[in-house]
């Protein structure tokens, strides 16, 4: 349950979500001081929201980020382009990722789920698009727990086609290429932040089951970006290559 500040806190990232323009930091006297009061203003936001989780965002926690988890409502979860983004601008700010798709339930239980049984449980691997969109118009002089209270800049997702052969392809690093009508926009040499994309799963499986929200058949998650956030242009047809894995086109268009 939450206290008044991080019902002000909610009510005041709440409203910056319906503006779809970022703006200020949550005011001084309502910003969580910790991750217990950010995860709270994250489930209260979810709420005032009002729409079904259809999946998550998630990483390894470190030190300074011991929980890093924020869900991806389901009406912004896309399988085809265009794909109506809040940008600023003419940009669209995305990261790509490999996100699993779960074939079975993951209820809690009093013995954590091995990462055999996380893994058995998913049902596709795809490629996707993190579409980031913060509340913050200054997301880099923001704290942590802000972060996190405002779902981790998440807008929504766009998911790709799917890996015949996940488990005997290489998908920890690989060169990622955008491009254009006009040519290559952008290469990277990419790598998982967290070494492999399945760490994060088998973390959140088991964080999310010692709770009230496990992860369901159905549920999306995608678990990091091989090349940080890229700004890329709205209302431009592109072509995303992940190495030898496949390709994903986008259109990411001015909501």
């Amino acid at each position: 349950m939450t206290n008044s500040n991080q019902d002000s806190a909610a009510q005041f990232l709440f409203a910056a979500r319906e503006r779809g323009i970022p703006g200020p930091r949550i005011p001084v006297e309502f910003r969580p001081a910790s991750i217990d009061d950010a995860l709270a203003i994250q489930a209260r936001v979810t709420s005032l929201v009002g729409q079904p989780v259809g999946g998550y965002k998630c990483s390894v926690p470190t030190g300074p980020r011991p929980v890093s988890v924020a869900p991806i409502f389901a009406p912004t979860i896309a399988h085809a382009s265009p794909y109506y983004v809040r940008g600023v601008d003419a940009i669209a700010r995305i990261e790509p990722e490999i996100a699993f798709i779960m074939a079975d339930d993951l209820p809690a239980r009093a013995n954590p789920y091995s990462e055999g049984e996380v893994r058995d449980a998913i049902k596709d691997v795809r490629l996707v698009l993190e579409i980031l969109g913060p509340r913050y118009s200054e997301p880099a002089s923001v704290t942590y727990p802000e972060l996190l209270a405002d779902g981790l800049a998440n807008q929504g997702l766009l998911v790709g086609p799917v890996l015949l052969d996940p488990w005997n392809s290489n998908i920890e690093t690989f060169p990622v290429s955008i491009r254009t009508a006009n040519g290559v926009l952008r290469t990277y040499e990419g790598q998982h932040a967290d070494q492999h994309p399945l760490r994060p799963l088998y973390w959140l499986a088991n964080y999310l089951a010692s709770g009230d929200t496990p992860l369901r058949a159905g549920m999306i998650v995608t678990t990091g970006s091989y090349c940080g956030a890229v700004d890329v242009p709205l209302d431009t047809p592109l072509t995303f290559a992940f190495g030898d894995l496949g390709t994903l086109s986008a259109t990411l268009t001015h909501a």
